[in-house]
């Protein structure tokens, strides 16, 4: 089995660069099909529409409806054929640039994918989650490359909610242990293939790079300022992160993610907040130290990232509604399997019990 990495076309970060983002573009296409929400073009539509000025390229906007779900992909699929447009730009958040990827795929046309957060991995990667309409998981959509080009404007990012970017650092923070497990296991990636030294090594900067300056970032972001902290963890959320996780593989922290979904008590919480409580249970799991497994912890705790259940929202936690959680978690398409040891429903039953009283412990609760 080859072992491989997988990256975007071309990464850029820095402050302003949204506002070059139609000179990036036409190197791509003529004709944009541009997805973004009615509230973001409301803030930054203006930029966006600016930076197309003086190049040969026509954006035709439409506004994103909520949910990356094949409803919505095969929507603005047929909107890209009555328009003629070559190629996709996604400006938003993670639902918004999968749904781009996923619509750019089917037309096969170039994909340019500009976060507004940094709240997941999803820019760098090759890959969409598709979610049902009414918003639980149901499959992940694997694409031959990944996007052209991934655009961060991290003046734009900087004055996103701060809880966007902590979110951004939970689902980071899966990456290095899910990699660290797929390598034991000799698990195949996202890529197609075993994981590279390079991938492994990209995942344990990310993690480094989050326990130096997360909390850094947390509070420079909360104070309104943009600093070289705030700039590494844009970095880590996105960057290395994004390779990290589709060139070395995920495993039980994102598989907990996904069947937290059924949990309708959990649908307001973000993505990353729902893969920090999955890491921790992945590292329950595991039986990592106890030392190790208090730092996970309270560096969660000291940025805010769920660590009990019902700081997820479930207030009433019953034995079937955790079995229904850990059934969904075994799924056998999902990447709980990437373990390296066997799993059952009733093993993860266990650890994610274990990992809402570790949390409980933690905050001091009964």
């Amino acid at each position: 089995m080859a072992n491989i990495l997988i990256s975007p076309g071309k990464y850029v970060q820095g402050a302003g660069e949204m506002k070059k983002l139609g000179t990036y573009a036409s190197k791509y296409g003529k004709k944009a099909l541009v997805l973004i929400t009615e509230s973001g073009y409301k803030r930054i539509g203006e930029t966006v529409s600016g930076s197309f000025e003086g190049t040969d390229v026509e954006a035709v906007y439409e506004y994103f409806n909520r949910e990356c779900c094949k409803t919505e992909i095969h929507r603005l699929v047929e909107i890209m054929n009555q328009t003629g447009c070559d190629m996709v730009i996604g400006i938003g958040g993670g639902k918004i640039l999968d749904t781009a990827k996923a619509v750019a795929y089917y037309k096969e046309v170039p994909v340019l994918i500009c976060p507004t957060i940094a709240s997941t991995d999803a820019p760098c990667s090759a890959l969409a989650v598709i979610y049902t309409d009414d918003g639980v998981f149901e499959e992940y959509l694997f694409f031959p490359s990944n996007p052209n080009l991934v655009l961060m404007d991290t003046e734009i990012i900087a004055k996103s909610p701060v809880r966007l970017t902590i979110s951004g650092m939970g689902d980071a923070l899966a990456t290095y242990f899910e990699a660290r497990a797929c390598q034991a296991s000799g698990a195949i990636s996202c890529a197609g293939g075993q994981t590279t030294s390079a991938a492994i090594a990209l995942a344990k900067l990310c993690f480094d790079t989050l326990m130096e300056e997360g909390v850094k970032a947390k509070l420079a972001l909360e104070a309104g300022a943009c600093t070289p902290a705030v700039e590494k963890i844009i970095e880590a959320n996105t960057l290395l992160s994004g390779i990290g996780f589709e060139s070395a593989g995920l495993a039980g922290a994102h598989a907990i993610h996904n069947g937290l979904t059924v949990l309708e008590e959990c649908h307001h919480m973000y993505h990353g907040e729902k893969v920090a409580f999955g890491t921790i249970t992945q590292l329950v799991l595991e039986n990592i130290s106890a030392g190790e497994l208090e730092d996970i912890i309270d560096w969660c705790i000291e940025l805010g990232l769920p660590v009990t259940l019902k700081e997820l929202g479930v207030t009433e936690v019953t034995d079937e509604k955790i079995m229904a959680v850990a059934t969904a978690a075994c799924a056998e398409n999902d990447t709980l399997h990437n373990m390296p040891f066997a799993v059952t429903p009733e093993t993860v039953a266990a650890a994610i019990k274990a990992a809402d009283a570790y949390g409980r412990y933690f905050l001091g609760e009964s």
